[in-house]
């Protein structure tokens, strides 16, 4: 046979199907790596702390992401997917307060045991934006909830969701500071401004979680300061 004339292979063929179910499970690994580490340590992992907690080279990552930046949005993108369907989800709940309380607490929790969300929330330099984001993304649904439990009673008036907001974030100031010493301490503080917005006419939350001891504050407070030096 005449090699000049012979056919050539083709030279774009389509990648075999078991290498995109690899990607797609190398990404996902991955995501789920960030998504602990950034809960974990915060925002200041590296890609190399990446890959090598999912198990996979860092070229790997890179291929997925192009920095530390895309990876940050897409675990964002999915937390706060995650908090609109809990909002969605805490809706339907038949009793308005106990669907609030739910909201709440998956909130709180949310952000006090998620250094990283914490963190693109409140300190990145685009927070606002993001904030915006949730905040659009979770409004429809907060909002109707919230209106239920005026009309049942149970919620103070004058309570709107911009206060369910800032609700969030003090207890979140305070399960950041008690964070290495007591990871609990911020249930306490959530129960006490629950008890701030109910109707007088509701039975007040158990305080379950004690306060702080002296000795546990000046240890947050030490730890808060070489937190900082570095």
């Amino acid at each position: 046979m005449n090699r000049a004339t012979s056919p050539s292979p083709p030279r774009h063929l389509p990648p075999p199907r078991r290498l995109r179910a690899d990607a797609a499970r190398n990404q996902q690994r991955i995501l789920a790596a960030a998504r602990e580490l950034f809960a974990e340590r915060g925002l200041d992992v590296t890609l190399d702390d990446v890959a090598e907690a999912a198990g996979v080279g860092v070229g790997t990552v890179y291929r997925r992401f192009a920095n530390k930046r895309e990876l940050i949005e897409e675990v964002f993108e999915q937390h706060v997917g995650a908090m609109a369907e809990a909002t969605e989800r805490c809706n339907h709940n038949p009793d308005p307060w106990a669907g609030l309380v739910e909201l709440f607490e998956w909130s709180c929790q949310h952000m006090a045991s998620n250094r990283g969300f914490s963190e693109v929330m409140l300190e990145l330099p685009d927070a606002m934006e993001r904030f915006t984001l949730v905040r659009g993304r979770i409004r429809p649904a907060l909002g109707e909830l919230m209106d239920r439990a005026h009309e049942a009673g149970v919620l103070r008036p004058g309570i709107t969701g911009a206060d369910f907001f800032a609700m969030v974030n003090m207890v979140e100031s305070m399960a950041a500071f008690s964070r290495p010493v007591n990871p609990e301490t911020w249930r306490r503080y959530m129960a006490i401004v629950l008890d701030g917005v109910r109707a007088d006419c509701l039975p007040r939350l158990p305080l379950t979680v004690p306060p702080l001891t002296e000795d546990e504050v000046d240890q947050a407070k030490c730890k808060m300061f070489d937190a900082r030096k570095r």
